[in-house]
């Protein structure tokens, strides 16, 4: 759901000569926001793309690692970096190729590029993406990214206002734009630890956990009741590092298409952008400053297997 949510809200912040390309293609972008996930079950290179064990690269690494990928193999290895994930160094190869695709002018390229890099920026604004302990599995609270990630989030957003006035912006330092978020998210990780343990002991394992079928297989998962309380003890930083996380895709797609040239998108549309589709945008626009996108049917997130 989040993936989802945070495309569609980038491209509501996108300057009307890129958002008209990216709107065009809405359907694509949100659809296709959790391929990269998909490719780790095929690719057994893709994993460590989506984090970073910043643990593990010694102390305070956070503030100390390289800017870019050539200084970070030259300090580390690449066997170091594919071992403990190098999310930073991938965004900023995939911004790279999003702005070669923005010059060729190939649609598909630039759609496939955008889309799979505001992945990583959002996995990059996850806690749990930045650290070894990614599913509590060392301090026995196993579950707890699914908890953070998804299954607060799918109860709690019809309380978020998903309503941001912030505006696409040129970064100047792409790189450090992504330490900043890993900082900030890996400092998030003491309270995301330490409250899923104060809320658990509100709860006994019959109403903290239930099960359900799930992919064909009966799982145990987090009762309502539990994550509710988790997500009020955690409010309001997961609903932040969602809006924080569409701004910052907002911000790569918008980068990379001014280091491009500032190329004209429509000559890429493969259908033009019709009156029709000037109504509809500006509809949706209006629901995003009114944050009525649940209410009006229009967040695509929510659509077909939204839990109320």
């Amino acid at each position: 759901m989040v993936h989802k949510t945070d495309h569609q809200l980038a491209v509501y912040e996108l300057p009307d000569n890129m958002q008209r390309f990216f709107y065009k293609n809405m359907q694509y972008i949100t659809d296709s926001s959790t391929r990269p996930d998909l490719r780790r079950s095929r690719d057994s290179t893709e994993a460590p793309k989506h984090f970073i064990d910043i643990e593990m690269y010694g102390e305070s690494a956070e503030w100390k690692m390289p800017l870019t990928w050539k200084e970070a193999v030259a300090k580390y290895s690449k066997d170091t970096l594919h071992k403990y994930g190098y999310v930073p160094y991938h965004i900023i190869y995939m911004k790279n190729k999003l702005t070669n695709a923005f010059r060729s002018g190939n649609a598909d390229s630039i759609l496939f590029y955008a889309t799979d890099l505001g992945h990583y920026i959002e996995d990059a604004n996850v806690p749990l993406h930045t650290s070894v302990n990614y599913d509590g599995q060392l301090t026995s609270q196993r579950g707890v990214h699914a908890l953070w990630e998804s299954v607060v989030p799918e109860i709690e957003i019809t309380g978020y206002d998903l309503y941001t006035n912030h505006k696409a912006a040129y970064l100047k330092n792409p790189a450090l734009t992504v330490w900043t978020a890993i900082r900030t998210a890996h400092s998030q990780l003491p309270d995301v630890f330490k409250k899923e343990k104060e809320v658990s002991a509100h709860f006994v394992d019959s109403t903290k956990y239930k099960t359900v079928l799930k992919y064909g297989k009966t799982l145990k998962y987090y009762t309502d009741a539990f994550a509710k309380a988790y997500g009020h003890a955690l409010h309001p930083t997961i609903y932040r590092q969602l809006i924080n996380s569409a701004n910052m895709v907002a911000d790569f797609w918008y980068t990379a298409w001014v280091d491009a040239g500032s190329p004209n998108l429509d000559a890429s549309l493969k259908s033009s952008f019709t009156k029709e589709d000037e109504k509809e945008l500006n509809k949706e626009m209006r629901s995003f400053e009114h944050n009525t996108l649940i209410k009006d049917s229009i967040l695509r997130a929510t659509k077909g297997n939204f839990r109320e």
